[in-house]
């Protein structure tokens, strides 16, 4: 028997909670693990269901569903989101912050169960590309041990693109930025590789000290640093050689200076 695929949902509106409730059970292979009214609400359920799937209101009485998904931002493994909303407006903003589909209330039946349907392809195809990866890693540490390299700091990493997967030469990844659910990784031959995964995830696959997280979304190559500029007012921002300018946060903000030697 096939596990059921956990679902938090997360909206004041019963008639719609309702609708979604009997919607799920109708499929028969999702499961409603709760259901909260309030942003904060949906945080602590996060953390103590870590539900596959949110049903997301746009306007919640706390916080609008895109703050509460800039407070998931630091979160490992990301739920997808939903969006089942009276809100018509904010259709290009939710898809900004990969919001796997959006549903603007009154909805027919047959919407919502096509959107359950591509969320179980797109979790086959998830577990299809984790098996590749741990395959890849199996032979990796094969090749390491039988070949015993110089330098522990890994050289190359691998993103999957569609049904390819490209191999980045860490010395010329410049920062690496969160975007909702996904990283943006930029190169300095002036690309961007979008992949699903968190930054701590890809710092420790980088396993590098010349990459430092200086916010909770940005992570940079020290060495493509120009300038760090500061102000009267005791902010930290780093400018990179394209002219890029990053903000250094209150909490990473001692390390950096620590290891940058600056004050």
């Amino acid at each position: 028997m096939n596990m059921k695929i956990s679902c938090l949902i997360v909206n004041e509106k019963t008639a719609i909670q309702s609708k979604i409730k009997k919607l799920v059970d109708l499929h028969g292979q999702f499961e409603i693990n709760a259901t909260v009214t309030t942003g904060s609400e949906a945080l602590i359920q996060l953390k103590e269901s870590q539900p596959a799937v949110i049903f997301l209101d746009v306007d919640l009485p706390d916080m609008s569903g895109f703050e509460l998904l800039d407070e998931m931002s630091t979160m490992g493994k990301k739920p997808l989101i939903i969006f089942v909303t009276e809100n018509k407006e904010s259709a290009l903003t939710a898809f900004d912050y990969f919001a796997f589909d959006y549903l603007i209330t009154p909805f027919k039946e047959e919407r919502f169960m096509t959107s359950l349907n591509k969320v179980i392809e797109f979790q086959n195809r998830e577990q299809m590309s984790s098996l590749q990866n741990n395959l890849e890693n199996i032979l990796d540490l094969v090749k390491a041990n039988a070949a015993p390299v110089s330098n522990s700091t890994v050289k190359r990493i691998n993103i999957k693109s569609g049904n390819k997967i490209i191999f980045i030469e860490v010395d010329t990844i410049k920062y690496i930025s969160a975007s909702g659910y996904y990283v943006e990784v930029f190169t300095t031959d002036n690309k961007k590789f979008l992949l699903r995964e968190s930054l701590s995830s890809i710092i420790e696959r980088i396993n590098s000290a010349n990459f430092m997280r200086i916010h909770r979304s940005t992570i940079i190559n020290i060495n493509f640093i120009d300038e760090v500029i500061t102000s009267n007012y005791g902010e930290t921002d780093v400018k990179i050689n394209d002219n890029k300018t990053f903000r250094v946060s209150k909490g990473y903000k001692k390390e950096f200076q620590e290891i940058m030697g600056v004050k």
